[in-house]
């Protein structure tokens, strides 16, 4: 493990192979260690893959304050990895929040950033365009509740986050969430972009996201529907290519691993 310190938050990430650089950002509520099955065959295939615990989660700190979680502070986080490896500029992967992250990324930075994947999460600006979206979407304004929603997922042996979320790995990360203390500061991530107000402002303006892009979506997804992904389309100056898994869940590089891994490898330039 590295550890590089930004503005006093120290941010872990791991480092495997050695080639042209990509990073997976992983979102809720994981650690690196999502990637377990992507790391090695990008590494064996000639990659130099870089695996952050992002703040609040795994051996990363995790600040108390929920502004601590913004986007652009996060990004900051990942642009403090590449230049304490002295990488000028790399593949970026992002699931979940970390998909998020990753187009946030590739829209303000695109300099630093050589070819996108999305997997489950669209473009921000067409993320909630459409109602069955933000019905799917009720338990973002769960967790805007401080000390309810930590509740509401961990009672009863967090009986709601196991029948929720469908987790395929619910136990090892229910003991990382408790091990590292995660939950709260997991939390915060949509506290901090997704509060309330948001809900009813208008999008969010991006610059047009002008690297090759490759977004994916599976069929057995609960939280997200395959238009917020397709839709990205319209935000994107650059090459884009849609990809869709049938059968996997949310989780798709745990359940579906090779064919996620087999997408990489053929998307990504080695």
């Amino acid at each position: 493990m590295a550890r590089v310190d930004v503005d006093g938050v120290g941010i872990e990430y791991e480092v495997a192979g050695e080639g042209r650089p990509v990073v997976l950002l992983h979102g809720f509520p994981d650690s690196g260690r999502l990637w377990r099955h992507q790391v090695p065959a990008l590494a064996g295939a000639g990659f130099r893959v870089v695996i952050p615990d992002l703040r609040g989660y795994g051996r990363s700190d995790k600040p108390e304050a929920v502004e601590a979680y913004s986007l652009p502070v996060l990004a900051g986080d990942v642009l403090a990895i590449l230049a304490d490896l002295e990488i000028a500029q790399a593949h970026v992967v992002g699931h979940d929040w970390g998909a998020a992250l990753a187009w946030a990324l590739a829209s303000f930075v695109p300099d630093k950033v050589d070819h996108l994947v999305a997997l489950s999460v669209g473009h921000p600006v067409t993320f909630r365009r459409t109602s069955q979206q933000l019905e799917k979407s009720w338990y973002m304004l769960l967790f805007q509740f401080p000390d309810i929603a930590e509740r509401w997922l961990s009672e009863d042996d967090w009986a709601n986050f196991r029948s929720w979320g469908r987790h395929p790995d619910t136990d090892q990360v229910i003991a990382e969430l408790e091990a590292n203390r995660s939950l709260t500061p997991g939390l915060n991530w949509y506290r901090a972009n997704v509060p309330p107000e948001s809900w009813v402002a208008p999008p969010m303006q991006l610059p047009p996201v002008s690297v090759p892009t490759m977004g994916v979506w599976s069929t057995g997804d609960f939280a997200l529907t395959e238009v917020q992904m397709t839709d990205s389309a319209s935000n994107i100056a650059g090459p884009w290519r849609y990809e869709r898994l049938d059968g996997p869940g949310h989780w798709m590089q745990l359940d579906a691993p090779d064919q996620v891994n087999a997408l990489l490898l053929d998307f990504l330039p080695g």
